[in-house]
């Protein structure tokens, strides 16, 4: 039977956050270091009156041929659109996130020793209605600015933000790309407004590291899993500070 939206994206941090414990605490204990994993399944609230409700943009679930997309987009209200060339998709809005619900809990988890898996896939994305009740709404909140958001909300020292690349560059995939090690707040903004970082990759993070050190975060690193423990001892990683 059809699945709602925000009760697919619970079901999903439910079983992926599962994974993260499993995994995360056998890795402990094979490494003889006590400490207890727990996920909270997140809400992440938005704005009822967001602009992306009007644009959607977001593409999400299976490839259709277009025959189907239009079916779909008849019998179900679907917005649908071509994914590149790759087939058709459904596409939902992907609204700004301004306040991730259960922040309280993750902080008191977090200053009690747990390590705490949250915001999975971004959130699951509500709406406050006139009465002061949630409601859940068909969209997707984009998982950097989610981050970055609940990264302001704790006043975390540290916004690591995991991409497929081991440093952020300019130019790239071009002719005069250069890697960047380190970037200032200023530069930042810079690079992004000379659109060095498109919106389907890049794009994203930077503006998420921009609102962290915005808010006042202290220090922010971007690269690939791999090089994680590489990045926090200095040796690699783009590292974006304040002016």
């Amino acid at each position: 039977h059809p699945v709602p939206m925000d009760y697919a994206g619970a079901d999903t941090q439910g079983a992926i956050g599962y994974m993260f414990q499993k995994a995360l605490r056998n890795a402990f204990h094979q490494r003889g270091i006590r400490r207890e994993v727990v996920s909270v399944v997140t809400q992440v609230r938005v704005e009822r009156h967001d602009p992306a409700f009007t644009e959607p943009s977001k593409p999400i679930g299976s490839f259709m041929n277009e025959e189907l997309a239009e079916r779909r987009a008849l019998e179900l209200g679907w917005v649908v659109r071509d994914d590149a060339g790759r087939g058709w998709r459904r596409v939902v809005a992907s609204p700004r996130p301004v306040e991730v619900m259960e922040v309280a809990a993750i902080r008191a988890l977090a200053q009690a020793g747990f390590v705490v898996v949250a915001c999975g896939g971004g959130g699951i994305p509500v709406i406050e209605k006139e009465d002061g009740n949630l409601q859940g709404v068909e969209a997707v909140i984009d998982k950097d600015h989610a981050s970055s958001l609940l990264a302001r909300e704790m006043d975390a020292d540290l916004f690591l933000v995991t991409t497929s690349v081991e440093k952020v560059a300019l130019h790239y995939g071009e002719p005069g790309q250069r890697w960047l090690s380190r970037a200032s707040l200023s530069e930042a903004r810079d690079y992004y407004a000379s659109g060095h970082f498109p919106h389907g990759s890049m794009g994203p993070k930077i503006t998420a590291m921009i609102d962290y050190l915005s808010a006042g975060g202290h220090r922010g690193l971007i690269t690939n899993p791999a090089n994680i423990g590489r990045a926090l001892a200095g040796e690699t990683g783009t590292e974006f500070v304040m002016d």
